[in-house]
């Protein structure tokens, strides 16, 4: 985000341009957007210590993390169509350490526990670090931190900066340093100044219209499955699993069958799609969204990224992924290359009422392809693992709703998302799968022997938890 020009209060006290702290609009739109439906997502990193972990250390890394992007949270406009901005917040002040160990078995409970803890972008804390002794001697550590405050590889560039002991000054002023008279004139004023922007956004959205009524009707959505006991508006937590494969098993296999290790992580995620009923009505495809950072350095958006869209044949990839490879290198490179027309119509997020943002999550649920995520975030080096100052044994990241109805799975005709990382101290890949098929046993014992019966199918083997 570059700074704003500078207003006759917009001068710090060493003269220079305060930063500019307003959300960029694709994150504003993303945050208003999620809030107008009731979701709520977070990112998890769990880390498992073989050895006796470093509280010193450990508390290092904790307070580091409130100065750097997580030392932050939203301060909504008061003018209902106005930029909301960056204000700071360290986050919590403390670890919170389970009083009683527990055992091994009940780590992923742990973490799914922890996963659906508050983690509030707007009132705070943003993000929470918990700690939990495991019986066997060993000890897990748990991130957990609101999507809105950064993307995935946002998320893991904190983490290092927290580790390395990076910190920044972000220029953002305390909560509620405006008063609101002085907040309802400087955002009428940027608003004024905007209006050339929201003016070519509209023209955009008419362009758009007039091509869409030239477009052939998509075809129907699948039909979704009947609720059985209950309503569906409980909340549910999606099963997870994570799986570890030795990386030069993974690598050997990706060679042999003539794709990457990224291609090999998108058959697995495709396959998986397949044994869930997740095909393409017509093609009998699968399609996937393969995630794009577009982060440069000292980017202070929470939302820094595009998606690609490839459509691969699931029957193909256990025995040949050159196929598979040649779509997906050409998705990337057409999104790469292509304009994303969503983000001219971004001026227009302070403007969305909320009804407008529940028709288009719900458009979006009806897409009928039913796509599913598979995000890679290659090979993350060593340094992520390094929480006190020695190596873990065992870590996955994954991205977790809160609040999630069995009524809205239902309606999205279920759920797949495939997250993989490399680390080379290891010499482990890690890959957790989050998935929900509507009518099926939605279990993690199920998925577990789904991730093993998916492997086996590739010729690999791994540890499935």
């Amino acid at each position: 985000m570059r700074p704003a020009r500078a207003t006759s209060n917009g001068r710090a006290s060493n003269g220079e341009a305060r930063p500019d702290n307003r959300l960029a609009l694709v994150d504003q739109g993303f945050f208003a957007g999620h809030r107008a439906i009731g979701q709520t997502e977070v990112m998890q990193v769990v880390w498992v210590y073989e050895h006796a972990l470093d509280f010193d250390g450990l508390r290092r890394f904790h307070h580091n993390l409130g100065y750097g992007l997580f030392g932050r949270r939203i301060e909504r406009s008061p003018l209902p169509f106005g930029r909301h901005r960056w204000v700071f917040d360290r986050g919590p002040s403390e670890i919170d350490i389970a009083e009683c160990a527990r055992p091994r078995a009940e780590l992923s409970d742990w973490a799914d526990e922890r996963s659906q803890l508050s983690a509030d972008p707007e009132w705070g804390p943003g993000w929470h670090l918990g700690v939990l002794p495991l019986t066997d001697g060993s000890t897990a550590v748990s991130l957990v931190a609101s999507h809105y405050l950064l993307d995935g590889l946002g998320f893991l560039g904190a983490i290092v900066e927290a580790l390395w002991g990076i910190t920044r000054d972000l220029g953002y002023p305390p909560p509620r340093s405006r008063t609101r008279l002085r907040a309802v004139v400087q955002d009428a004023r940027q608003t004024a100044r905007d209006a050339p922007e929201v003016a070519r956004a509209l023209v955009a959205v008419a362009k758009q219209a007039r091509l869409r009524r030239h477009d052939t009707a998509p075809s129907p959505a699948p039909r979704p499955v009947a609720l059985r006991g209950g309503d569906g508006a409980e909340s549910v937590v999606v099963p997870g699993v994570t799986i570890c494969i030795d990386i030069d098993d993974w690598d050997t296999r990706a060679k042999a069958l003539g794709g990457t290790s990224s291609t090999l992580a998108a058959g697995l995620t495709a396959k998986l799609a397949e044994r869930m009923g997740r095909r393409r009505a017509g093609d009998g495809a699968v399609t996937l969204l393969l995630p794009m950072s577009e982060r440069v350095e000292r980017d202070t958006r929470a939302i820094a990224i595009s998606a690609a869209r490839a459509s691969i044949d699931p029957t193909r990839v256990t025995t040949d992924l050159r196929d598979a490879r040649t779509v997906i290198k050409l998705a990337l490179k057409t999104r790469r290359e292509t304009p994303d027309e969503s983000w001219q119509l971004a001026p227009l997020a302070p403007f969305t009422p909320k009804r407008t943002w529940k028709r288009g999550v719900d458009a979006v649920l009806a897409d009928p392809d039913r796509p599913v995520v598979c995000s890679n975030l290659g090979d993350v080096g060593s340094v992520v693992g390094w929480l006190d100052g020695t190596h873990c044994e065992y870590a996955y990241a994954r991205g977790m709703r809160q609040r999630e109805t069995r009524q809205s799975l239902e309606r999205a005709g279920g759920h797949l998302q495939l997250l993989s990382f490399r680390t080379p101290v290891l010499r482990k890949v890690f890959i957790h799968v989050v998935a929900y098929e509507p009518g099926a046993e939605n279990t993690k014992p199920a998925l577990r022997e789904l991730a093993a019966r998916t492997l086996a199918e590739f010729g690999l083997t791994g540890q499935v938890d």
